[in-house]
């Protein structure tokens, strides 16, 4: 089955990348994956308020993907698979679609102003011609029925 691998956040380019590939997916017969990257911890002289960072920076991650699990499932009747990941955003990108033959395409959304995020940046960038699946930028300026005639 062809996935659609979407790295979210709570940003509106991320919905947007969200609404691509779950249209997409829909009309492949695909499936989308939803991937929620939390940010490598910096170190804290007390282990317990480390603990208590990560942990909060996890809820917060889990919370966003469910809510994008939700509307997703609500809008396009696709029940995506989650995984939400600590560590260094690319690398744990590049491990998900070496590991699973059936992601088609990385979707990432772009900002509709100001620079990329960093997973675009390194994606589209330095690194724009090493994966082995295309990558699909989604800017972050379409509406909703933009979306829907280009997916």
């Amino acid at each position: 089955m062809r996935t659609y691998l979407v790295v979210v956040d709570d940003s509106p380019e991320a919905e947007n990348a969200l609404r691509f590939a779950a249209r997409r997916a829909v009309k492949t017969g695909g499936g989308v994956e939803i991937l929620a990257l939390i940010p490598p911890s910096e170190f804290v002289q007390w282990g317990g308020v480390q603990a208590t960072i990560e942990d909060e920076a996890r809820l917060h991650a889990e919370a966003v993907v469910a809510g994008a699990a939700g509307t997703l499932l609500a809008e396009s009747g696709v029940t995506p698979s989650i995984v939400v990941r600590q560590g260094d955003g690319p690398k744990i990108v590049r491990e998900m679609i070496d590991a699973n033959p059936e992601i088609a395409a990385l979707v990432l959304g772009a900002a509709s102003s100001g620079a990329p995020g960093p997973l675009v940046s390194h994606f589209a960038g330095t690194d724009a011609g090493a994966l082995s699946v295309p990558i699909m930028l989604i800017p972050g300026s379409l509406s909703r029925e933009d979306i829907d005639r280009v997916s």
